[in-house]
């Protein structure tokens, strides 16, 4: 358990990217890319399927929740969203989208030049609930979280490859980078000034990508894992660039890769048994509607790493963020 002092605490928290953070903003938009059926959100709230793509909380609520700020964060398109909710963060994210635009297109959901303007709504709102003071505060010294680029690469990149026939991956890489670097100037702009920003896991390994690229034998999809890696150093490069050029700007980057793939290769000392399957349906490919209430569940989803072919088990989401959060602690600090 992280203990955050007091003069420390984080008053509230913004998420922006995918369906590692998406709560349910998808539930309202015309896309097949959704989560709001069984058995998605079994173990959530009495078994409600919010629209997070997992089996219980996602990483963005698993951060508020050890932050202290609230036990989890809504979704903003959420029409019973209520307004007390508001001055302690909200999430903008969409699942399936990513830095590049035409991931968003491909799937119909949100790209994050949507989630901006959202964020621009939402501080009119706030602006309208505390005052435009007490607004600019929270807004200035709350965290902003990002994941976006794990659907440009198995999408995009991946099983609908329209980018692989027009980029290499390093210049892939470096269009994703250039674009991640120009949305946190947006955000800048807006007033965020404290960002977490989390690169691409070890998405090889995902056994989505493994039943489709890893042939027979379903082995690891070693060139998403160094396409991954290409991105993440580019994308840190990026970082690096930000924190010498916002000023006031506090810039964390959480290694998403390095984490899932020490739980991978070392699952049995997480509690994993199995990390090569999805606890829901066959484990090799069902997601969003493939994953649905007539699919057979695992028995024991906290001994699988992975809820469906694509996403994390509540455990797995809560193992990553307790094993990122002291550094970002230590960065935001």
């Amino acid at each position: 358990m992280v203990n955050i002092p007091k003069h420390d605490s984080v008053e509230a928290v913004w998420a922006f990217g995918d369906s590692f953070f998406d709560s349910g903003n998808n539930n309202f938009l015309n896309t097949l890319i959704k989560a709001n059926f069984p058995p998605y959100g079994k173990d959530f709230m009495g078994g409600v399927s919010s629209g997070r793509f997992t089996n219980d909380r996602t990483i963005s609520d698993y951060i508020v929740k050890k932050l202290g700020v609230k036990d989890y964060l809504p979704a903003y398109l959420d029409p019973y969203i209520r307004e007390k909710d508001l001055p302690t963060g909200v999430c903008f994210a969409s699942a399936g989208s990513g830095y590049d635009g035409v991931t968003s297109q491909i799937q119909n959901v949100m790209p994050l030049s949507i989630q901006l303007e959202m964020f621009k709504d939402y501080i009119l709102k706030l602006n309208r609930i505390v005052g435009e003071e007490a607004a600019k505060h929270i807004i200035k010294n709350g965290v902003y979280l990002v994941s976006s680029s794990s659907n440009d690469w198995s999408i995009s990149y991946g099983l609908v490859p329209v980018r692989r026939l027009q980029y290499n991956a390093t210049d892939y890489a470096n269009l994703l980078a250039n674009n991640a670097r120009m949305f946190f100037e947006e955000l800048y702009k807006l007033g965020a000034r404290k960002l977490i920003v989390f690169g691409t896991p070890y998405i090889g390994c995902f056994p989505l990508m493994r039943n489709v690229f890893g042939g027979i034998r379903r082995n690891c999809v070693n060139m998403f894992n160094e396409d991954a890696e290409t991105f993440n150093k580019m994308l840190k490069s990026q970082l690096e660039y930000l924190r010498s050029s916002l000023p006031h700007s506090t810039i964390c980057y959480v290694d998403y890769f390095n984490l899932s793939r020490e739980i991978i290769q070392n699952h049995l000392q997480y509690g994993f048994e199995d990390v090569d399957n999805a606890c829901c349906g066959t484990g090799l490919y069902e997601t969003s509607y493939l994953c649905n209430r007539l699919s057979p569940i695992c028995p024991n989803d906290s001994k699988f790493l992975f809820w469906d072919s694509l996403h994390l088990t509540d455990k797995g989401y809560k193992i990553i963020v307790d094993h990122a959060l002291p550094q970002l602690m230590q960065c935001l600090h």
